[in-house]
């Protein structure tokens, strides 16, 4: 396969890829200010699905935000 060599690479990137889109879609709740936070907003329920495994990947041990609990 054209693929098998560079496999771990590409996933290390579409990760930290999400992780910034994640980032900046919940920089509002974060308290960073976000000129764009009213279009994120419909975003939210497809950033909050794995929202537990980024925040424990970012290496916060409980959820950043305060009105959302996920542990």
């Amino acid at each position: 396969m054209y693929f098998v060599p560079y496999r771990q690479t590409m996933k290390r990137d579409i990760q930290q890829e999400e992780d910034v889109f994640k980032l900046m879609a919940l920089s509002e709740m974060l308290g960073i200010p976000n000129p764009v936070s009213f279009y994120t907003l419909e975003l939210m329920p497809f950033v909050l699905e794995d929202f537990h495994e980024w925040h424990k990947r970012m290496g916060m041990e409980k959820s950043p935000l305060d009105g959302f609990r996920c542990c």
